[in-house]
């Protein structure tokens, strides 16, 4: 704990004096040992009347005696030194960091996603195109037009038109059906109901 009191008595061939504490009480006897060598008077020595901070030891004897002590204005001037050695503050960095950190996770996620999302459209096309599915692609691949008529194109390929246009140049049934489908100034259906040739080659329904 520390005291206030007023350098009351001072024997500078000796260095010692006494101490009169402004709290009242008994004086407290000093010796300049207890003054700090940057706090002594400007010849270097305590000075008579001097105001002063102190703390209250005992010495072997039991006695009480001032040590650490210091005058007010030191304190204070010791304040002002301390203030302007002490280093700044380093400014926080947590936010730019907290922010760099978020940048990254925000990043990671979208590279996940697309990821995701090309390999979703990959195993698609797989299923749609991969091995074993060559015709059904093909035919995926074609317009909607050319996709109906694929088949019976493929199924009439073993004809053509060539010129003939009456049931006795036919040679079956399937061939009458194909040139009064496809080919002009046919003369096969007589009664128009869309059976060609009835009495030489379609002669029942099932007829082919």
């Amino acid at each position: 704990m520390r005291y206030e009191g007023r350098l009351t008595q001072w024997n500078d061939e000796r260095g010692f004096g006494f101490i009169e504490p402004v709290q009242g009480g008994d004086k407290v006897f000093v010796h300049i040992s207890a003054f700090a060598r940057s706090d002594r008077g400007p010849d270097g020595r305590p000075q008579l009347g001097d105001r002063v901070s102190f703390e209250v030891a005992t010495d072997a004897q039991g006695r009480k005696q001032a040590r650490h002590v210091v005058r007010p204005h030191a304190v204070a001037r010791a304040g002002v030194t301390d203030a302007r050695r002490a280093p700044r503050p380093e400014r926080s960095r947590r936010p730019a960091e907290a922010s760099s950190g978020l940048g990254s996770a925000v990043g990671w996620v979208v590279g996940v996603l697309l990821v995701a999302a090309l390999g979703w459209q990959g195993y698609h096309w797989w299923q749609a195109y991969g091995p074993g599915r060559p015709r059904e692609a093909a035919t995926l691949a074609q317009p909607p037009a050319q996709r109906d008529t694929a088949r019976p194109v493929e199924a009439a390929s073993a004809f053509r038109c060539d010129g003939r246009t009456m049931c006795s140049q036919m040679t079956s049934c399937a061939e009458a059906k194909y040139f009064l489908r496809n080919c002009p100034g046919t003369k096969m259906d007589g009664n128009h109901d869309g059976v060609p040739c009835e009495q030489q080659w379609c002669t029942s329904p099932w007829a082919k």
